[in-house]
């Protein structure tokens, strides 16, 4: 893997074959192996996530024998990590080694294989078995590979090490055994914290609070996520999914305002091509507004590749507008099996009072003076005491202000007020608060998350080294894209 090797394979006369033509799934895990070396001796943390990026994009076209040409290039054969890796891949004909492998046996492997390209390895066999749907065997392969990891005390690792925290913790949920690793990611969260791996942390504290919603375990993941250790967001793809379980946290314990900007960020951070992480954010980003008593606009639904899965929701909003209990009850009905694959059930059940109080709203608009009787008709309540039951629903609407109107309880009337002028409330100037606090966090957002060379100020910088740092910037961009589409 030095440089005169790989002059060597430059300078070989081409062949007649298609494969010499492009360049095989063999030849790009090589130079990506390359890559990995270079960062671990210069100590670059971003060649590291550059081959990551590129492994991501190779990842359909792997196959076995590609991967078992590159185990024997890289790692000692015989040698015991060598032997676990290969018995994880199945065994093929030896016609459909690629051409490349045939070169490789006249290369003499790496004697002492650096550490990164050793967990390398692990992570791309991981990928290869999680893509075959050989969940057991990904199992067994991501236990040696965190086994291996907590040995591995090096900063050039923590990139490697993130995504395969992220795909241990995958295997075990596609299996239903994601409670059997909640104590050993504790204990890889607390070494992360000791080493100071940052991104690591990251990604081990989502994984927790995953791993602790997925049992509805809510105040133990908001014990967790108070007691982590806070630190600037490393990764946009690991804020983004920070932010959504913070969302459905926050959700959960009636704090309906931080719920919801934290799940609107959340679906603003996520990269266009997370489309099913960012449904998921506007799903209960709908029912959090719904709660707090907003109607969500129409845009929200049509969103490109999203009508189809906000369907059920906006039949749902539709409700909650006209203020049908009855219509609220039959959507709840026609999509319940939906809204508990979403988790949303509970929510959803909450929503009745906000229905109840909408249609209650609309009748005092409509009518100065209406009774009771005629008020529980209309707001369709199936009670046994339906009257009563109005005249309490009335009572508790007048008490929070969410009409203006009195109760007559010796006539049986609820009498309206006469509406008075908006603009003479508070109404607007809240509105306008709020619109101007949010274009305020979406500048401080924007401000710190430039990135300026250092010492711009001091030095002035020549036209070619202009040329050569607005290359750089475009490539660092493309990169961020590749890395933001790959991630999800």
């Amino acid at each position: 893997m030095t440089q005169d090797v790989e002059m060597k394979e430059q300078a070989a006369p081409p062949s007649d074959s298609l494969s010499s033509t492009a360049p095989s799934i063999f030849h790009h895990l090589k130079e990506i192996a390359s890559l990995i070396e270079t960062g671990a001796y210069a100590r670059e943390v971003r060649r590291i996530s550059r081959a990551v990026r590129l492994t991501m994009a190779l990842r359909k076209k792997l196959k076995a024998s590609s991967l078992s040409a590159f185990l024997n290039f890289v790692l000692v054969p015989g040698s015991e990590v060598h032997s676990r890796l290969s018995s994880f891949l199945p065994k093929e004909d030896e016609q459909d080694m690629e051409v490349d492998t045939a070169t490789s046996g006249a290369q003499a492997p790496i004697k002492n294989p650096l550490p990164e390209l050793e967990i390398y390895c692990y992570l791309l066999v991981l990928i290869f078995l999680i893509d075959q749907k050989k969940y057991n065997e990904a199992k067994a392969c991501s236990s040696a590979s965190i086994a291996r990891l907590k040995t591995v005390n090096r900063r050039t690792v923590d990139v490697l090490a993130s995504r395969l925290y992220f795909y241990y913790s995958l295997c075990y949920e596609l299996t239903g055994d994601l409670a059997e690793i909640r104590g050993n990611l504790l204990a890889l969260h607390r070494i992360a914290t000791l080493r100071h791996d940052e991104l690591g942390q990251e990604t081990l504290l989502n994984l927790l609070l995953r791993n602790y919603l997925h049992y509805n375990l809510y105040d133990q993941a908001e014990k967790l996520r108070s007691k982590a250790p806070r630190f600037e967001a490393h990764s946009n793809q690991q804020f983004s999914r920070y932010l959504f379980y913070l969302g459905k946290i926050r959700t959960i314990q009636l704090e309906y305002t931080d719920a919801k900007e934290s799940l609107l960020q959340a679906a603003r951070k996520a990269p266009q091509a997370a489309l099913g992480f960012r449904v998921q954010c506007n799903k209960w980003a709908i029912i959090v507004r719904l709660l707090l008593g907003e109607i969500p606009e129409r845009t929200v639904f049509m969103q490109k590749g999203m009508e189809k899965a906000l369907r059920p929701y906006f039949e749902l909003t539709n409700a909650v507008r006209i203020g049908d209990l009855e219509l609220f009850r039959k959507v709840a009905e026609k999509f319940s099996s939906t809204f508990s694959s979403d988790g949303t059930n509970n929510l959803i059940v909450r929503l009745r009072h906000n229905v109840i109080r909408t249609g209650l709203r609309n009748i005092s608009i409509s009518y100065s003076r209406i009774s009771l009787v005629d008020v529980a008709k209309k707001l369709r309540l199936d009670s046994p005491n339906p009257v009563a039951d109005a005249e309490s629903i009335v009572s508790k609407a007048i008490r929070d202000g969410a009409i203006d109107a009195t109760l007559d309880h010796a006539n049986g009337w609820m009498v309206s007020k006469e509406t008075g002028d908006i603009y003479s409330t508070n109404e607007p100037q809240i509105a306008f608060n709020s619109r101007i606090a949010f274009c305020l966090n979406m500048h401080n957002e924007a401000v710190r998350a430039l990135r300026f060379p250092p010492n711009s100020h001091k030095e002035k910088e020549s036209a070619e080294k202009r040329r050569e740092r607005q290359q750089q910037e475009q490539e660092l961009a493309k990169h961020i894209a590749e890395e933001d589409d790959d991630d999800f």
